[in-house]
């Protein structure tokens, strides 16, 4: 179905920066056949179902036909329930963002109807409202009609199966005579058709269908988490199943480039795709995924559309896509050629009525399930090292490690003890710091500063920075897993700097670039190299982000000490 980006459409520059803002590509199929037609003016019959975007398909021509010196009522918006108002309120709160002269305010039952009243006597251009919450403001004359120029009924079925039919006859009743109607339904039943017939003139029908799409091979599964907790879900999804290949969905550019830096922080192998890169690096983003030497593709919509990678192991929708299609194309990348896939999907607060709409839509049971705990990572871990332990038993030589073995046992050690003692040591990082996810909120952990919190995040939670992949990755094949670690040698373009903290504060590598990666807010890559003694720690980090980490940095706490971070002096680093 043809699409168009959104310079195409003919929006203002303000809207325009607001979408790209948003981080939105191109306009969705219903979108690309309404702005245009709805800023025309005419009436418009639409049809699409829930989730194609077409709350920007009737909102953004209603933002443009706004009078900003006015500050009369000029647009009205009538939804079935309150939480659809409250949805399509915040689409428009961000649309306007470059408009501070339009204000939209949702009204709805349940909420103070004083407080509606006040926030109307201060001037309103747009309202969007349940037909119930509507008719009680015009009966107080606190919603005036006179100078409205368009009315908009989103998902008119719903409201009439709702029982409204008569608050809405009643408010199109009062509309003036020169007004524009919008109708958007989902199904078109008599009812409807009658509305249509009744209150429209000469309406432009604007139909946009789904086709009807199922896959069968494909494991869906969601799991409701908080917003500013995905990165964590994430995570603890990557280590429970670790995947080969995966692809993670955003919705905007702006995201991806946001998780990317994140995931990279935590040692995961994760690059971005989307439209703004260039065509040469987009091409290298697709070869290190195919040849397997990136692990984890963060993309938009947009920008997956060429990939043609038949062995993704999983697909994961950090963001809910924009419609049903969307959804359907995203979890497709897996289960490719007659293999089987898993799709798992994160929900925020109401996005579940949006999910309903897409079960409805594929036919598909999509279940829920809660997320890895900490125990779940654990047991994967120890199973995946006792399968370790049998192969190297049959395929390795292991003349020399017995012999060392021998020894211990002339000093009269049990073999089983000392293969405890060894499997210890292995997992020793894994257990010592294990928490349940479910067991406190994660933003307590993540986001308190106030009263420790980096002694909450990063004492408490090892699985924060990659359930340690980070040692697995940056102390891999060939480096030990010493405190004392480098990861790459300091060239004449770093500095050192010195922090307060140390071994007996059983600070690790990882906690050193997960706290500068999020609380100076850059990449962990530009960390080099990290040398942990008993009571301090040096750090190389390029000259330019000196200034910016020592800033946000010091006045925090790690692990319960107050950290004291500066350059380090000569005679520390033996400069």
């Amino acid at each position: 179905m043809e699409t168009k980006k959104f310079e195409d459409l003919e929006i203002s520059p303000e809207i325009l920066r607001a979408i790209q803002d948003m981080g939105f590509e191109e306009a969705t199929p219903i979108q690309t056949q309404s702005i245009s037609i709805v800023k025309s003016g005419k009436d418009v019959l639409g049809q699409s179902q829930t989730g194609t975007g077409k709350t920007a398909a009737f909102g953004i021509p209603t933002l443009e036909m706004v009078d900003e010196d006015s500050k009369n009522l000029q647009a009205l918006v009538l939804c079935p329930t309150r939480e659809l108002a409250i949805q399509v309120s915040e689409e428009f709160r961000k649309l306007l963002k470059y408009k501070e002269g339009i204000k939209a305010l949702p009204i709805y039952g349940g909420q103070p109807i004083e407080r509606q009243i006040l926030a109307l006597r201060k001037g309103v251009q747009i309202v969007i409202g349940t037909p119930g919450r509507v008719i009680d403001h015009m009966k107080r004359r606190t919603l005036k009609m006179d100078d409205v120029k368009m009315i908009v009924l989103d998902e008119a079925d719903e409201m009439l199966d709702m029982g409204f039919r008569e608050d809405i006859e009643e408010i199109l009743q009062k509309m003036p005579e020169d007004h524009q109607t919008v109708l958007f339904s989902a199904t078109m039943p008599k009812a409807i058709i009658d509305l249509t017939h009744d209150y429209l003139k000469d309406p432009v029908t604007v139909k946009v269908m789904p086709k009807e799409l199922t896959v069968p091979l494909i494991d869906q599964v969601y799991f409701e988490v908080r917003e500013h907790n995905k990165t964590e879900a994430l995570s603890r999804l990557l280590d429970m199943y670790n995947p080969e290949l995966a692809i993670v969905f955003c919705n905007t550019k702006k995201k991806v480039d946001e998780l990317v830096e994140k995931l990279q922080s935590r040692g995961y192998f994760a690059e971005g795709l989307h439209g703004d890169l260039k065509q040469n690096q987009r091409d290298s983003v697709m070869k290190k995924f195919r040849n397997r030497t990136l692990e984890i593709l963060v993309a938009t919509d947009v920008a997956a559309r060429g990939i043609d990678v038949d062995d993704i192991d999983i697909v994961i929708n950090y963001d809910l896509p924009q419609d049903e299609e969307q959804y359907i194309h995203r979890i497709g990348r897996t289960g490719r050629a007659g293999r089987s896939g898993t799709a798992y999907t994160f929900i925020v607060g109401r996005e579940i009525y949006k999910l309903r709409d897409i079960m409805r839509y594929t036919k598909a049971k999509i279940m829920r399930q809660n997320l890895p705990t900490i125990h779940d990572i654990e047991e994967v871990k120890i199973k995946n090292f006792a399968e370790k332990i049998k192969t190297t038993i049959q395929d390795e030589r292991l003349t020399k490690y017995i012999n060392i073995v021998e020894n211990i046992v002339r000093e009269d050690f049990d073999t089983l003890d000392i293969a405890a003692a060894l499997l210890m040591l292995s997992l020793k990082d894994d257990y010592e710091v294990a928490e349940d996810i479910n067991e406190a909120p994660w933003g307590d952990r993540y986001n308190d500063r106030q009263s420790g919190g980096y002694n909450k995040g990063y004492n408490n939670n090892n699985n924060r920075y990659g359930n340690n992949r980070y040692n697995n990755r940056y102390n891999g094949d060939g480096h030990n897993r010493d405190n004392n670690y480098s990861r790459r040698s300091q060239d004449l373009n770093s500095e050192r700097l010195f922090l307060n903290i140390g071994k007996k504060h059983r600070v690790r590598p990882q906690d050193i670039v997960g706290a500068i990666a999020n609380e100076a807010n850059v990449s962990g890559r530009i960390i080099g190299g990290i040398d942990i003694y008993e009571d301090f720690t040096f750090v190389d980090v390029p000259k330019d982000y000196v200034e910016e980490i020592i800033s946000k940095m010091k006045n925090t706490k790690f692990k319960g000490t107050n950290l004291n971070i500066e350059v380090a002096k000569s005679k520390r680093n033996g400069r």
